[in-house]
This record gives structure tokens, C-alpha cells and sequence, in this order.
């Protein structure tokens, strides 16, 4: 696309791309089930509870909300910003707040699984 149009947007789209796909397959991991926490949960814990699968369907949510507004932020940068702005957002801060979103997820796991077994 990008040498049809002369233009580097083909290729600022990519992270645009793969967020709306992430966003696709979550949401439809929420519709269809089991959702794809869910899915990754059960590989170490295969007897998950009714109260596990809720949180783990939370937190699905929660991803499918980070991958519409990562997703909308790359979109505004791929069309908007300077490519420095674009690649800095797209190359560094995007990875950073998923790996906080990961971060905190995993505290907020062992929390709720410590007061589970409470």
C-alpha cells in the first residue's frame, strides 16, 4: 500500500492493524467463550472456579478497552503525527503501558487469589 500511495501510511497503520485484530479475537473469545484469560488461566490452573472464569472475564474486558484506545491513539499518531512522535508512541510507550497493564494485572491476581483462599 504504501508504495502504491507514495506514502509511509500503509506502514503507520500496521500497529493500528494489530490492535484492532487483538481487539477482534478478545472481544470474540467474549461472545463465543471461554475467553481467552480464561483460556491462558486454565493452562496452570485447569479446575478454575465460577469465581476465577468472572475475574478472567474481566479481565478480558479490561484488554479488549487497552486495545481500543492503544489502537486509537496509534491510529491518530499514523495519520497525525510526525514520524518521530509516531514511533516514539508506537515503539516505546505502547509496550510500556501494556507491560504495566500486565504488571498490574498479575498484583490484582495474586490479591484476589490470596483472598480467595482466605
Amino acid at each position: 500500500m504504501s508504495k502504491v500511495f507514495d506514502s509511509d501510511v500503509g506502514l503507520r497503520l500496521y500497529p493500528v492493524i494489530i490492535n484492532t485484530v487483538m481487539l477482534l479475537v478478545f472481544s470474540y473469545s467474549l461472545y463465543k467463550g471461554p475467553s481467552i484469560i480464561e483460556t491462558f488461566a486454565r493452562i496452570t490452573e485447569p479446575e478454575l472456579d465460577e469465581q476465577g472464569v468472572q475475574y478472567t472475564k474481566k479481565v478480558t474486558q479490561l484488554w479488549c478497552v487497552f486495545f481500543i484506545v492503544n489502537g486509537g491513539i496509534a491510529l491518530y499518531t499514523s495519520l497525525f503525527a510526525s514520524l518521530a512522535v509516531w514511533a516514539f508512541y508506537n515503539g516505546v510507550i505502547a509496550y510500556v503501558a501494556m507491560g504495566v497493564l500486565f504488571a498490574l494485572e498479575w498484583l490484582v491476581r495474586l490479591k484476589v487469589k490470596r483472598k480467595a483462599r482466605v
